[in-house]
């Protein structure tokens, strides 16, 4: 092993790195490296004080494209890298990557990318695509290296000569597997949905809301929940509608998402595109759970279609029922199987120790 570095993080958010890379953190703290941490204020940030890590308070816009807010990013991502000297440094996300890899290329230090999934903005061909495509190339092109979570994604950008040979594939973000454990499916006569994630529209949320109506006035013996924060306030008075038509039940940002996933016995996620490898996903597999998932980038390499649960086309409503139904025609043992399946896959492939093993290299390599 190496002696001692110093590692910084750079993320928009805390959950990023709590839900996420915990336990790369804790294992590099554990090896005795300095672990830095640049991201937005949060009273939940001194979770990762208590553990050993540094943090520094970095404000971000998020989303969208702001010159000025995005500038005062880039300088500050330019002063922590001096003030720091980083032998390292992790990034996640989109603003994370682009001003973090301008910033770290100009100052000489290594930066190793996480391209989470391809995001909303480079869904369609259009000006913002073509934006943020010039960003990420006259950023992350020369990044030391850049991890990406699906292939799909990682074609994209060879494709369009966002990356050079400074790529490598992983597992997405891998799932805990001693934190979610397989548990045997339900078995009280009801069958039970979850839907994880963002409450917004490119989510799949309006097909998500007529598959639950459509399928709760068949079979009233099924149950939707919808766990998450409300990204899109039109959605909140919908929400609202259908919970008193009794068709779903929103339960809000949940903390225990586990007892959730366990309850329910299967998890769906009806996105649009822009997904790394869902976590909901990796979860709810991991937990022996079957999921339907529409057929796009990173959402289809977790699930194997008609095995561990099932894809169906993006954007349909029909389809999203069709594939619902059909797997409430299976029997117990069926389901059970899909489950059993699911976990495999996801043990096999998802593991996180492979993801945090793919990290420590480059810290200790």
């Amino acid at each position: 092993m190496k002696s001692a570095e110093t590692v910084l993080f750079l993320s928009n958010h805390f959950i990023t790195l709590y839900a996420f890379r915990r336990e790369l953190i804790e294992r590099l703290l554990e090896h005795g490296h300095r672990v830095v941490l640049s991201m937005p204020a949060d009273e939940q940030n001194e979770y990762f004080r208590a553990l050993g890590c540094e943090i520094i308070d970095t404000p971000m816009s998020r989303r969208g494209l702001n010159p000025i807010e995005d500038l005062k990013l880039l300088r500050r991502y330019r002063r922590i890298m001096r003030e720091v000297e980083p032998d390292v440094i992790f990034s996640y996300t989109s603003k994370p990557d682009i001003y973090g890899s301008m910033a770290s290329n100009a100052l000489g230090y290594r930066q190793v990318c996480n391209i989470t999934g391809r995001g909303n903005a480079l869904a369609y061909d259009n000006l913002l695509a073509a934006t943020v495509r010039a960003l990420y190339r006259a950023s992350i092109r020369n990044a030391y290296k850049v991890f990406f979570q699906n292939a799909d994604d990682r074609d994209y950008f060879v494709r369009h000569g966002i990356v050079r040979d400074n790529w490598a594939l992983i597992p997405g973000s891998g799932v805990n597997l001693t934190q979610h454990v397989f548990t045997p499916m339900p078995d009280d006569g009801e069958i039970r949905f979850l839907y994880v994630g963002r409450i917004m529209g490119v989510k799949g949320i309006d097909q998500l809301l007529d598959c639950a109506a459509a399928v709760r006035r068949r079979h009233p013996e099924t149950r939707f929940y919808l766990a998450g924060w409300i990204e899109q306030e039109e959605y909140r008075k919908k929400l609202e509608d259908y919970q008193a038509g009794g068709y779903i039940e929103y339960l809000g940002f949940q903390k225990d998402v586990d007892a959730w996933i366990r309850r329910c016995h299967c998890t769906l996620l009806p996105s649009h595109g822009g997904e790394g490898v869902p976590n909901a996903v990796l979860e709810s597999a991991a937990a022996g759970r079957a999921c339907i998932v529409s057929d796009v980038p990173g959402s289809r390499d977790a699930v194997e279609d008609g095995v561990t649960g099932y894809l169906f086309e993006p954007r349909s409503s029909a389809s999203l029922i069709e594939k619902v139904e059909r797997f409430l025609a299976l029997s117990k043992e069926e389901r059970e199987r899909m489950g059993r399946m699911g976990h495999e896959k996801a043990a096999r492939e998802f593991d996180r120790e492979i993801v945090i093993r793919a990290y420590l290299r480059e810290v200790e390599a």
